[in-house]
């Protein structure tokens, strides 16, 4: 049996989404173990992540933005290609700070710099896999202005994580996270 694009898109970003519950729901911090500093930013990174496929997904639908027909189909699996990889960055990043990942940001009593793997090309390496992911979700729909809305919404919720994130690192880990971002940038390797 032949499966349609669409299928393949729909069945890639379901498993995609149940994986993302699923770390949501195992990897919430422990309060007795760790203190919090989330600032909401959770809340507000949950709603732009959701609410970007959605409005991205309706957006399908505006015929004058969508990309012409001898790159759609370039588009939709490079896209596909691009939230696999994006997914699997996510995961390494996630299995790299075992314990220190919690999708609230919480620094746990024994907190330290985790410099080597993924976090040693990129300091958020998780959020540069989302950000692929979104951007490669984009590429699929074959549309200018979902692409806009994907790229854009998901950044918006993960600059502000980002921010909360480091400030509170920051306080906790102090120099050595200091030393730690000088030498590596946020989301693209020597780039930014």
């Amino acid at each position: 049996m032949r499966m349609s694009a669409t299928a393949i898109l729909l069945t890639v970003c379901g498993i995609w989404v149940a994986c993302e519950f699923l770390i949501i729901s195992i990897k919430r911090s422990n309060p007795s173990e760790a203190a919090r500093d989330d600032r909401y930013s959770i809340l507000v990174l949950i709603l732009t992540l959701a609410i970007s496929p959605f409005v991205g997904s309706i957006l399908t639908s505006v015929r004058a933005t969508r990309m012409p027909q001898s790159i759609a189909p370039y588009a939709f699996w490079g896209g596909i290609a691009l939230i696999i990889i994006g997914f699997m960055i996510r995961l390494a990043a996630i299995f790299t700070l075992r314990k220190y990942f919690t999708v609230d940001v919480a620094i746990a009593k024994d907190h330290k710099v985790i410099d080597h793997g993924v976090y040693g090309i990129v300091r958020h390496p998780a959020y540069a896999g989302s950000l692929m992911s979104f951007f490669g979700l984009g590429l699929a729909f074959m549309n200018w202005l979902s692409l806009a809305v994907l790229i854009i919404g998901p950044a918006i919720g993960i600059w502000f994580r980002v921010r909360v994130e480091e400030d509170a690192l920051t306080g906790a880990l102090g120099d050595d996270y200091r030393a730690y971002a000088s030498r590596t940038k946020r989301f693209i390797p020597g780039v930014f």
